[in-house]
């Protein structure tokens, strides 16, 4: 009796051991696999140069790391990878700033920074009203350092509501408040400013709302936490993708008749000896009372400064492919956007690529896009020019320069990804001071 008991204890105990023995071993060889492709993945960014990242990104805490991998799963852009049983970011330039890693980690082991040790990140000085050390000059989101896009619409509104509470006095034909940008901050702040009553425009250097998110690839997610926004209310939606994220702000735009001037860039911005500011956009001169500066920190795009670039054919990003199906298209450029661009567009049927380089090699892209580049070219569905020159831009073509001589190239579309400038010079220039972010984090903002 006493044998026939011990068996059949030994025999439940293997019931359920062997199954928890057999999820542990397959627990372990799934991790194993999953260090050794995080491990690759950062290997290549090493290698590849891409260890900056640019903008807000996660510092993770490997004493309180305890490889619960929650913020791995939560990361949108797979930035995130485990190594050695802690997270670690192994993916920088994929990180955006969603901040969505931030409130998956169960320990708080996890803080949202700007800049590196190695890199830092100038910031705009701010007060807790979001103005500037410059009076009257506000300041409002991923400049700022907030490239949250919740945050940047909440800072937005806040700085509307101070700026809303100044009673100076206007002179006629001039603006309450003009603001830079038609972001999240700045469409936080437009709408904040229709609540209100105050007298504003909201200028924009695109042809749409959005600022950065309209620079995201196609079905990208933009944005993993609801926002609550002045006369809208709080958004129905938590985890959103560009493409929604762009139609919502259509509808707002048409719902509330916010006031944006798109294709308007501010080219330079003065005190105005009466009162206020002016703010030059090179076609126009609008004066306002307070400025709210509500842009991003990817600039203004590099251009290539060649006859012809005024043209539409010319533009400074690609948002879909297939738009341009059939077409000749030059990308011009050497980072990975260039070749992640050139590659997508060869991959259209009927479209005729073209990838021009000024430089003798690509330096600082990844291995990746470099083989995928490649294998493109030697399919002969690109055509890659290295040390090559856009001289002047036509209608039907462009005059084009390479090792071999000039020749007139066919072309519909040429998309320049030469990168962003940055205003720093020019909010220097009156006055703004800035301190450079090593990686520092400020626990009020999140």
């Amino acid at each position: 009796m006493v044998a026939n008991d011990s068996a059949t204890h030994l025999y439940g105990t293997l019931l359920y051991a062997v199954p928890a023995v057999v999820t542990y071993g397959l627990y372990i060889r799934h991790r194993s696999k999953r260090e050794k492709a995080s491990l690759a993945e950062l290997k290549e960014n090493v290698e590849a140069g891409m260890t900056e990242p640019p903008s807000l990104h996660p510092v993770v805490n490997l004493e309180g790391c305890i490889c619960a991998a929650a913020c791995v799963t939560a990361c949108p852009e797979q930035a995130l990878g485990i190594i050695g049983g802690k997270a670690v970011l192994i993916n920088p330039a994929h990180c955006i700033g969603h901040g969505a890693c931030l409130p998956a980690c169960p320990v708080d082991a996890i803080k949202l920074v700007f800049g590196t040790a190695k890199r830092g990140i100038d910031i705009p000085s701010v007060s807790t009203e979001f103005e500037s050390n410059v009076p009257g000059i506000f300041i409002a989101g991923e400049l700022g350092g907030m490239g949250l896009i919740r945050k940047a619409a909440e800072q937005g509104k806040q700085a509307m509501y101070s700026m809303a509470g100044r009673k100076d006095k206007k002179r006629a034909g001039q603006l309450d408040v003009l603001i830079v940008g038609a972001g999240p901050a700045g469409i936080g702040a437009g709408l904040a400013a229709i609540e209100k009553k105050v007298d504003y425009l909201i200028i924009e250097q695109e042809d749409s709302l959005g600022g950065t998110v309209y620079h995201y690839p196609r079905n990208k997610i933009a944005m993993t936490a609801p926002v609550n926004l002045p006369v809208i209310g709080k958004m129905q939606f938590k985890e959103v993708r560009k493409e929604t994220l762009l139609e919502f702000w259509q509808s707002v735009m048409q719902k509330t008749s916010l006031n944006v001037r798109f294709r308007t860039r501010m080219e330079k911005i003065e005190h105005d000896p009466a009162g206020g500011f002016i703010v030059d956009t090179g076609s126009d001169k609008l004066s306002a009372r307070l400025v709210l500066l509500a842009i991003g920190r990817r600039g203004t795009p590099r251009k290539l400064e060649v006859p012809g670039e005024e043209q539409a054919k010319v533009v400074y990003r690609l948002i879909d492919p297939a738009q341009y199906r059939g077409q000749h298209v030059t990308v011009v450029g050497g980072g990975d956007s260039a070749l992640e661009a050139a590659i997508a567009l060869s991959e259209e049927e009927g479209t005729t690529v073209t990838l021009s380089y000024r430089s003798e090699a690509f330096s600082r892209v990844k291995e990746k896009n470099r083989q995928r580049l490649k294998e493109q070219q030697d399919a002969g569905r690109l055509r890659v020019e290295l040390k090559s020159k856009v001289k002047a831009i036509h209608k039907e073509h462009l005059d084009f320069e390479t090792t071999a001589g000039k020749e007139q190239l066919a072309n519909d579309v040429i998309i320049i990804c030469a990168g962003g400038i940055l205003p720093t010079g020019l909010l220097q220039g009156i006055g703004i001071n800035f301190a450079t972010k090593h990686g520092e984090v400020e626990e009020e903002d999140y």
